[in-house]
């Protein structure tokens, strides 16, 4: 079943943000645009490739208004210790959650159950609480904030403009397309 267009699922669970264990909850996506960034562990080699082009990024994603909650099944006691051991996670100035018995994670069906490790899931979250965009790479393949920010900037314009939608490779201020029965085999 597809999740998109579905509710985020209840959850509650500690995050290590700004130097502190805050608590985090699925009311903490809505209200504003989310990204929930599943990864699979710290201390390892793609993952902080990932996180720290998040965190270079960050002020990008905060002017969209976008929060960012990077998540993986270990503690939030292992990512304090992560951003204290690496230069490029002590950069990250989002909340880091710990996920160890692996409710959010199986709540994003990302779980890889064999390994108690989460894929690499990225989802964002409306407003609302909808997840309007999922997707999954396998665990060698890193992802990119820069195309990340893109598809944000798209759901946010679908989302302010009804009958409009972004064609393939729209960059914000392109030109969008009104479905119609008129454009039909005319693209």
């Amino acid at each position: 079943m597809s999740l998109i267009n579905t509710p985020v699922q209840p959850f509650r669970a500690t995050a290590f943000h700004n130097g502190a264990f805050v608590d985090v909850t699925d009311a903490h996506l809505t209200g504003g645009w989310s990204v929930v960034f599943f990864y699979p562990a710290d201390f390892t080699f793609v993952c902080p490739t990932e996180l720290g082009d998040l965190a270079d990024n960050y002020d990008e994603f905060q002017r969209l208004g976008v929060e960012i909650y990077s998540v993986s099944t270990d503690t939030h006691f292992t990512h304090k210790a992560w951003h204290e051991a690496s230069d490029t996670i002590r950069a990250i100035r989002f909340p880091m959650i710990g996920d160890p018995t692996g409710t959010i994670t199986r709540n994003f069906d990302v779980m890889i159950e064999s390994e108690g490790l989460a894929d690499r899931g990225t989802f964002v979250i409306d407003p609302q609480g909808l997840i309007q965009l999922a997707e999954v790479n396998a665990s060698g393949i890193g992802r990119n904030a820069s195309e990340l920010l893109r598809k944000i900037k798209a759901a946010q314009y679908v989302a302010a403009h009804p009958g409009e939608v972004c064609p393939a490779k729209w960059e914000e201020g392109a030109e969008t397309l009104a479905p119609s029965f008129d454009l039909v085999g005319k693209i």
